[in-house]
């Protein structure tokens, strides 16, 4: 196992030099002239113009340019935005609020449908079966925009059970609504995952093996099935962590929250590339940690893989 993590944390350093390279590529190859946009309307003296250029490096080769980014990411130091903040106090403002609308999301949709995915393979044809594939189908269908603003105004206008709107503080309490939207996706996806595992491992022969063997119910579906059918899950977890981060721009902007994908959104439409790249690079970070998290839980849910020399 030892040498297993090695070799991946190995894999993952071209990996995070290749990504951000693109992004940071792409970033800054988008046309247009950051230093003037900032101005707006008034034009600036030359002198100025070329101080700033001079100071945010953008005065150098595109590949110079790159390394002395890396470097300071390196060193702890994001850079300042166009407008002199430092990129990571906004990181440090929004970062953790959409951690907790990510962490809440994942909770919500991993528990709700592993158990609803579960129940619905092991009642495979069933009324319940049918009903859970309708209602996934039906949030993947819809989009999330239109599932947010409908359980907006039926759970917080009406009923008065959310806030329509989050605070600046963003607490876990206030999140709850939000973090059902952004997973309500996922949530159909983890249901239809769950449920097509448990159906296929159902008549597996191990499975049959192991209720010849006198085996309790419980016991044959709480280790054998279960644990078997997570595989494909987990994968999909992993995966959607970095989703859940990046991907909370629509549900940000319905629910007024101030986190990652707000902020990001903002920096693109200012061409703020320096706040674009950290936060990416970041999100690139956690994408990669999640997935090398989900590699290593394979061995603990199916003994049968080992991660030997």
């Amino acid at each position: 196992m030892a040498w297993y993590l090695g070799k991946r944390l190995l894999q993952l350093i071209p990996v995070f030099f290749g990504a951000t390279f693109l992004i940071y590529f792409m970033v800054f190859s988008l046309p247009g002239d950051p230093i003037a946009a900032l101005f707006g309307d008034r034009q600036p003296s030359p002198q100025v113009i070329e101080q700033l250029r001079q100071q945010y490096n953008l005065d150098k080769p595109f590949i110079i340019q790159y390394l002395l980014w890396i470097g300071g990411v390196f060193r702890g130091d994001l850079g300042l935005t166009y407008s002199g903040l430092p990129v990571s106090s906004q990181l440090a403002q929004a970062f953790p609020i959409t951690a907790r609308l990510a962490i809440l999301a994942l909770v919500f949709e991993s528990i709700a449908g592993i158990v609803v995915g579960v129940i619905a393979g092991l009642r495979k044809g069933k009324l319940f079966d049918a009903t859970a594939l309708v209602v996934s189908l039906l949030l993947i269908s819809v989009p999330t925009f239109v599932v947010g603003f409908l359980l907006q105004y039926v759970l917080g206008i009406n009923l008065g059970l959310f806030r329509v709107t989050v605070s600046g503080q963003a607490p876990w309490s206030e999140l709850v609504l939000p973090a059902i939207v952004l997973a309500s996706v996922s949530f159909a996806y983890i249901v239809r995952l769950t449920r097509a595992s448990v159906a296929e491992n159902v008549s597996a022969d191990f499975v049959r093996t192991a209720t010849a063997k006198g085996l309790p119910r419980r016991r044959v579906v709480g280790v054998h099935i279960f644990r078997n059918s997570l595989i494909p899950v987990v994968t999909y977890l992993g995966v959607d962590i970095g989703n859940l981060m990046v991907g909370a721009v629509v549900t940000e902007g319905i629910f007024n929250i101030h986190g990652v994908g707000g902020t990001v959104f903002q920096a693109v439409k200012l061409g703020e590339g320096p706040t674009v790249v950290s936060f990416v690079a970041v999100m690139v970070i956690i994408f990669m940690l999640a997935n090398l998290l989900v590699d290593l839980l394979y061995a603990v849910l199916d003994p049968r893989i080992r991660y030997a020399k």
